[in-house]
């Protein structure tokens, strides 16, 4: 659908597109209350709250008040509508400062100052140095007399560098003072979210065209939110406006993302909640049996005859309501609560802060901290993530000499040099490609040095280069270049750029030599693009040996080359490429397939070699997370052989003869399928640890293998843990994180430009680098860190610390809950089977709100190891990535553990008050209190390293229970007047507490001492190691796992079933960490290319 605006004439479009008002808000005042609650009803929890809270307003089945459910419910929906209000409130307040800025615009040839809500589509907006752009224009003017501005465009997608601006051919030569009477018509798309693209075409009338069409592309709009620098002013018309700007129609809000943690939990709270409906049945079905055979016996009871005809009913609600608080009404708050704190943990730890750019670590998804600790896949780009994106020049390959080998630095080699001075011919082709065939900008300064403003790390090198070597690119006036070499002054006009993409690999600017009036076409990119558009006859063996030679010195190439034009060629060619920057449907493939038809017969200049350093600290950082059990795979575009090295130099594969590389290629099917089939074979048998043994896989075979072979592809993924794929697109980045995640496994991506953002957005947890590339990749994160070394310190410290406190906290809100709802139980058996509840209503609201959650929220502190010992033995991490602190097993012990404490509470205050013709309440507030000590003891027992804020949390709240019940024993009309002081002075109740808490917690320190005596884990050792000072050398394995018999047996994937989590890898804890295998499927014979390739039968294993 095509949008036409019409410049200068906002009547036309004023009714139909919408104006300039920016709102980014969730809510309105009036819809925010029932949308609001529409949003908390929509989760199962809260309907199941609602349900609850509403069947306690019928006084016949509510046990107790319904303040004890309505208050604990109204205070949580509370919290979370106060937090989503002030939330939607500093959007509105953000939405308010940006409508309300002033702008000039020109209205009725007169130009105006009003608000920027106020613009329409058609008016001509007028912008100074620095201003922010209101919304997205088509540059009609500025005040270069070329027709070129510069912008920053960091806020729009992250990119720190000045992008040139240009106005569109039509407008050339238009005096200033005739803009604001400019008439036309421009022809856009409907409004999308691609920043990098705009197909449109321009029609000016008379008398400023005759109605001739222009193109117009990206680099004739000022975008949203971009800033007008460098250039006095600019003007330009309104096309998208508000909301449907690029920068609007890229707003939104992200999926969240459910962490596994969050997953057990949810399960855990539906197993709770079928077992809360069977002892609600159980307990209905005896209480109306007691109702029948004996409750209508005893005088004092006085049921009556003949009840209603819902009667049976009765008992079993009353204790469908007395059992609701099995799940705890609290947990979701607290749970989000605590976690802010961890995003507020990373974002505070000084020892993340990048210490060249003061770059602090951030983290921008405040729910899914807990799962870092449970990475088990790190999907890394290369550039710029592994290395330091700084490119250098060091050495080159021209017309068959190579420069730099003897020196290792092209720059400095004496023959380059003299070749240069001496004006070799070759050389200075070479150094023309150099300097010319890119998009820098030179800027010079007042002192008169030259720097260059560049979108590539790779251009900026080599004009760089090209400038040491005397080819000195000096100024671009519009589209003139002025170069200087040997201090001779050349010039060039650039007619044409045919721009790089992904698919294409290559750039090629066609330019005209202002003395000679010769036209050339240079073209540089990957050899693989470049070296088959050679002309006929020209050997290309030297340059793909020095492709070769170079790359194996981890070093990027790039493959340079021209061709001199005709002229007539050239114009029937210019006229086909203005044609398809007309179009607007399909204008970036009709663009490519003209740009094929002028690249080719090439005359190949040379390659140049460009190293790209890795970042500080690379190495150590992947040694330490495998150690930990994480495993790795590198996703770039560039060459194998270039990966491979930095593979190599980054600790990412072992070097030969240790380590094996298993190459994945081929161009057809049947080639890919057997190269995929001989790897997959040998990774099944292969006996090394492993970082041994890694898979290799260009892109082009990765589609294939992942098109027709998905299945073999899935078992190679899970077997082998190091895969580097190169050549690879964003796209199929983002595929291979999705396999993995179809796998179970949780992936962690990372990488800092915007071609790494799919990738990051697919993972469980994405991680961006703000790096040279720009913001792009650390806006879209969840985490952003100035350097890839600091994403050890995320995982092994905040991940494992976060992950262990969630654990503990999930499983004691579910402990504390069972606990009260068990002894209620069981004073049901003394009361009749009647559904009748022990405590009031007050207590029960406070147990919930007060007397139990402080002391469990202050556990965001706890530390079970010190962060220097979880970084000397990352190998711990095990337990966290194969669920050991949360899983059904280590709920039963905490569901077992509420249950023996119910019963010890229960039996010894009975026993102890039940004869001495006590009040009810008086039992009730002895049960209350040995509920309270025992709970103060686990979370004490619990905890791993205490500070004064976990002393005071926990005995200070013990204390605060006494003061809030001697206050409510004060109140003659709160139904507990004078107990709390009565019991107090009683030495039975002290008696009583001391019996609760001895027998509670003696089996459970019994078994907590048995444990750390004879079957202590890695961690207690570690712990006890801590404490007593002395170093741990090595603990050996930390859970013993034989081999699986799959590695024996070649048994193929059935990724028809979810894979076993207990199976995960379990590494040494030494230097040199075992490998083991995941079990994944039952032995069978290995049959998956028998349909599709001859020698799938040929490959039968020899036992010696």
């Amino acid at each position: 659908m095509k949008r036409y605006v019409y410049i200068n004439d906002e009547n036309l479009a004023k009714d139909i597109y919408c104006d300039n008002r920016i709102s980014n808000r969730k809510y309105t005042i009036w819809n925010f209350l029932p949308k609001n609650l529409w949003e908390q009803f929509s989760r199962f929890m809260n309907q199941y709250f609602l349900l609850i809270a509403c069947l306690q307003l019928w006084s016949l089945i509510t046990p107790v008040n319904p303040a004890s459910t309505w208050g604990p419910l109204i205070f949580i929906f509370a919290v979370s509508a106060s937090k989503e209000a002030w939330d939607d409130y500093n959007r509105y307040l953000s939405d308010k400062k940006a409508n309300e800025k002033e702008v000039w615009i020109v209205r009725q040839g007169i130009r105006k100052l009003i608000q920027a809500q106020d613009i329409c589509i058609g008016n001509i907006v007028w912008l100074r140095e620095n201003d922010e752009v209101p919304c997205d224009l088509v540059l009609l003017g500025t005040a270069d007399p070329q027709g070129f501005c510069y912008v920053e465009t960091a806020a729009l997608d992250g990119e720190t560098d000045l992008k040139t601006r240009s106005i569109p051919s039509a407008c050339m030569g238009i005096d200033v003072d005739l803009l604001h009477k400019i008439k036309g018509v421009i022809e856009c798309p409907s409004p999308d979210k691609d920043i990098r693209r705009f197909d449109a075409n321009m029609r000016l009338f008379p008398p400023f065209l005759d109605n001739d069409v222009f193109p117009l592309t990206i680099k004739n709009t000022l975008l949203q939110s971009c800033y007008l620098r460098n250039t006095e002013w600019a003007c330009g018309v309104a096309v998208y406006t508000g909301n449907q700007t690029k920068l609007g129609m890229c707003r939104g809000i992200p999926e969240p993302k459910l962490t596994a943690v969050d997953a057990m939990i949810d399960k855990l709270t539906g197993a709770i909640f079928v077992f809360q409906i069977v002892v609600v049945i159980v307990l209905g079905i005896a209480g109306n049996v007691w109702k029948d055979t004996e409750g209508r016996k005893l005088w004092y009871v006085q049921y009556p005859k003949e009840g209603p005809w819902y009667e049976l009913l009765v008992i079993p609600l009353r204790f469908e309501l007395l059992c609701s608080i099995m799940i705890p009404i609290s947990i979701k708050v607290s749970l989000d609560l605590v976690k802010s704190l961890y995003a507020k943990f990373i974002d505070w730890d000084d020892q993340m802060v990048d210490p060249e750019t003061g770059i602090r670590s951030n983290a921008t998804n405040t729910a899914i901290s807990e799962d870092l600790g449970q990475v088990e896949y790190i999907l890394t780009d290369k550039t710029g993530t592994l290395t330091e994106n700084k490119m250098i020049f060091k050495r080159c390959c021209i017309s068959g000499r190579f420069y730099g080998n003897e020196s290792g630095d092209a720059l400095t080699d004496a023959q380059l040099l003299n070749d240069v001075s001496i004006g070799s011919a070759d050389v200075i082709k070479f150094l023309k490609v150099m300097a010319i065939c890119n998009t820098v900008i030179p800027v010079r300064s007042k002192s008169g040095t030259i720097s260059y403003k560049a979108l590539s790390q790779d251009e900026e090198a080599l004009v760089c280069a090209a400038s040491r070597l005397r080819m000195i690119f000096e100024n671009k006036n519009g589209n003139i270049l002025d170069i200087n070499f040997n201090a001779s002054p050349l010039r060039y006009e650039v007619l044409d750029t045919l721009e790089f993409t992904s698919d294409r690999k290559r750039m090629s600017v066609v330019v005209r030599d202002c003395q000679s009036r010769e036209i050339f076409l240079l073209s540089k990119g990957a050899d693989e693009t470049i070296l088959p558009l050679t002309y006929s006859g020209q050997q290309v063996r030297t340059f793909a040996e020095a492709v070769e030679q170079y790359a194996q010195m981890g070093l990027r190439t790039l493959c340079l080359a021209w061709r001199k034009l005709e002229e007539g060629e050239y114009q029937e060619w210019a006229s086909m490429f203005k044609e398809a920057n007309s179009t607007l449907v399909d204008r970036e493939w009709r663009v490519a397939e003209v740009c094929q038809r002028l690249e080719h017969d090439l005359e190949i200049l040379g390659v140049a070699a460009i190293e790209d350093r890795l970042q500080e600290g690379v190495p150590e950082t992947i040694e330490t997370l495998r150690k930990a059990g994480i495993n790795f795979w590198m996703l770039t575009g560039d060459k194998m052989n270039t990966a491979i090295q930095i593979a190599l130099s980054c600790n990412f594969v072992s070097p030969e003869p240790k380590g094996q590389l298993l190459i994945i290629d081929g161009k057809t099917e049947d080639e890919v399928c057997r190269s995929l089939e001989r790897v997959l074979l040998t990774t099944r048998i292969t006996e090394s640890e492993p970082k041994d043994v890694a898979f290799v896989v260009d892109g082009w075979a990765l589609e294939i293998a992942l098109k027709h072979y998905r299945k073999a592809f899935t078992e190679l993924a899970i077997l082998s843990r190091t895969a580097i794929c190169c050549r690879v697109t964003p796209s199929q980045k983002a595929q291979l994180v999705e396999l993995l995640k179809l796998c179970d496994y949780r992936t962690l991506a990372i990488g800092d430009g915007g071609n790494d953002v799919r990738m990051i957005q697919q993972a469980d947890i994405g991680v961006g680098i703000s790096g040279r590339e720009g913001l792009q990749a650390a806006r879209a994160a969840d985490y952003s860190i100035g350097k890839f070394r600091f994403l050890k310190r995320l995982i092994l410290v905040h991940g494992r610390y976060s992950y262990n406190r969630t654990a503990f906290l999930s499983q004691y809100s579910f402990y504390k809950s069972l606990l009260i709802c068990f002894i209620q139980i069981f004073s049901s058996f003394i009361s009749g089977v009647s559904g009748t509840s022990l405590f009031n209503s007050v207590s029960l609201m406070a147990y919930n709100v007060f007397y139990t959650s402080v002391p469990v929220l202050v556990s965001v502190l706890d530390k079970d190891l010190s962060e220097r010992t979880v970084m000397q033995h990352p190998q711990i991490l095990f337990y966290c990535q194969a669920g050991r602190l949360l899983n059904p097993s280590t709920f039963a012990g905490w569901f077992g553990r509420s249950l023996f404490h119910a019963i010890v509470v229960f039996v010894i205050t009975i026993h102890s008050y039940a004869f001495e013709k006590s009040e009810m309440e008086e039992v009730a507030m002895v049960a209350l209190s040995g509920c309270i000590w025992l709970q103060a003891f686990v979370v004490a027992l619990e905890t791993n390293s205490f500070t004064i804020l976990q002393h005071l949390a926990i005995w200070g709240n013990l204390f605060g229970f006494y003061v809030i019940n001697w206050i409510v024993s004060a109140i003659p009309a709160s139904g507990m007047y004078t107990i709390m002081f009565r019991l107090c002075k009683q030495p039975s109740y002290w008696i009583t507490m001391i019996l609760i808490i001895a027998t509670g917690m003696g089996p459970v320190l019994a078994l907590k001492y048995l444990r750390y005596t004879y079957r202590s884990s890695k961690i207690n050792i570690l712990q006890q190691a801590e404490r007593l000072g002395g170093p741990i050398l090595s603990l050996g394995i930390i859970e013993p796992q034989s081999r699986s018999p799959l590695d024996k047996d070649l048994a193929p994937l059935s990724i028809t079933q979810p894979k076993n989590r207990t199976s995960v890898y379990e590494p040494l804890l030494s230097e040199s960490p075992s490998a083991t295998r995941r079990s994944i499927g039952p032995a069978q014979r290995f049959d998956y290319f028998q349909s599709q390739s001859p020698l799938a039968s040929t490959h039968t294993r020899k036992d010696n």
